[in-house]
């Protein structure tokens, strides 16, 4: 019988570890292409209107580029994900700032940038929707309801409301988005790039050149971080890269400087969360009301999950027998949003957390203990009408781990202020004694 391996409680090495350490591991720019083209993409000034037309300055060398618009698409012209709502080149309008329309190619990569400014884009400019709370298009929305809501309500002793607003949030990876294509011999298309879900690039590239699976290959290459802003996006990159390669006959890469990669790609959506939550004297709740708005941008990408997911852990880690939760995501004229680390919980449960804080404020208990009092456990049912059958005691360690953790951000507070005090003293008698003249 072989050995067992124990693993549990010990320090494995990562894999990948010695070539990261060593600086060896290859990441998409540092893949050598021989006869490669370096990208760059065309995007829009404006955030919402009709495209009149695009020139090109008869002045400039075009003969030295390779230029691909959305007529260069072989299948169709889309992002394929779970709405083909998105192109994948602007062609006739433009629902958000920075959307792409045109694609230059060139051996050197500064150039291949320099040749936008000698691109002219004549809009007809429209008012741009920005406020998600103005907005009409509904991408998807979902309704929970348990229990008698407003019956609990009337019997609470107390009831807290709060609105919570929550802000676009960059994934801030360390490397930049980024994509190499070409094509083999066979035809079969292949792309490299900086990306965390291969099949999702499959499935888009599939659709817009109007290849079967098997004359597509996908390579992840070595990712410098994504925290989910490398799970959709990358479905485009690779697009354009491929679609310049397709045409120029050479491997083409793009890589994305930061301020591009920041200003067009992927956030985390920003939500309106307005919550209403009703307890009784000893802490417990009765009743939660959740009202919850996110901005999804101009495409639906995947803002339907990122919902879903929100909605599903509205209420957080606590029981309640009575729960009404409403949520949507809309379309507004800004870069489409999509995923990051949480998919849309983090939204709703930094409501639901602040609401536990203003309860223990109002009801004058401890909020840790107001959490515990609460905490789901064997038994309990979730807002879905689902029953946990065992006790994995996961919310009684989150409560106590946040405790000790926020208890030790104190004690490192004030010890980092009296050091500072320390230090301000002596500066202060080295001033006194002119050692600070030196």
């Amino acid at each position: 019988m072989p050995a067992v391996r124990k693993v549990v409680g010990r320090s494995v090495r990562r894999s990948e570890a010695p070539e990261k350490l060593c600086g060896i591991a290859k990441y998409v720019d540092d893949h050598e292409l021989p006869g490669s083209l370096f990208g760059a993409t065309l995007r829009s000034t404006i955030a919402c209107g009709r495209i009149r037309s695009v020139t090109l300055d008869p002045a400039f060398p075009w003969h030295e580029y390779t230029v691909a618009t959305a007529d260069d698409i072989p299948g169709a012209n889309y992002v394929a994900l779970i709405e083909n709502d998105q192109p994948l080149l602007a062609k006739d309008q433009v629902r958000h700032l920075m959307e792409p329309i045109l694609l230059v190619a060139h051996p050197v990569r500064a150039k291949a940038y320099a040749a936008l400014a000698h691109v002219r884009v004549l809009y007809e400019e429209e008012a741009a929707l920005l406020d998600p709370e103005l907005s009409k298009t509904v991408f998807k929305t979902f309704h929970i309801e348990r229990g008698s809501v407003d019956t609990a309500f009337a019997r609470a002793d107390v009831v807290v409301e709060g609105e919570y607003h929550l802000p676009h949030q960059e994934q801030a990876y360390i490397e930049t988005n980024g994509a190499a294509a070409w094509f083999e011999k066979d035809g079969t298309l292949v792309t490299l790039g900086s990306l965390q879900c291969p099949h999702y690039v499959l499935k888009a590239l599939k659709a817009a050149f109007g290849l079967p699976e098997e004359k597509v290959r996908v390579i992840q290459a070595v990712t410098g971080g994504g925290f989910g802003g490398k799970e959709e996006y990358p479905n485009v990159i690779c697009a354009h890269a491929a679609l310049l390669a397709r045409k120029a006959g050479r491997p083409v890469k793009i890589i994305y400087d930061r301020h591009e990669d920041m200003a067009a790609t992927t956030k985390r959506h920003p939500a309106v969360v307005r919550f209403r939550s009703g307890a009784m004297r000893d802490g417990r709740l009765v009743a939660q009301d959740v009202d919850i708005l996110m901005d999804g941008g101009a495409y639906v990408t995947l803002s339907p999950v990122v919902l879903s997911r929100g909605t599903l852990h509205a209420t957080g880690p606590y029981e309640c027998p009575n729960v009404r939760i409403h949520s949507r995501v809309v379309a507004t004229n800004t870069p489409p949003n999509g995923a990051f680390r949480g998919f849309g919980a983090p939204q709703t449960l930094f409501g639901a957390e602040m609401q536990m804080e203003r309860l223990a404020a109002r009801l004058g208990l401890d909020p840790v203990a107001l959490r515990r009092r609460n905490a789901i456990q064997a038994g309990s049912t979730l807002p879905v009408g689902q029953t946990l059958r065992n006790q994995s005691g996961m919310a009684f360690a989150a409560i106590s781990v946040s405790t000790i953790s926020s208890r030790m951000s104190e004690k490192r507070a004030v010890e980092v202020a009296q050091l500072l005090k320390g230090e301000s003293r002596q500066i202060e008698r080295q001033l006194a004694s002119g050692a600070g003249d030196r």
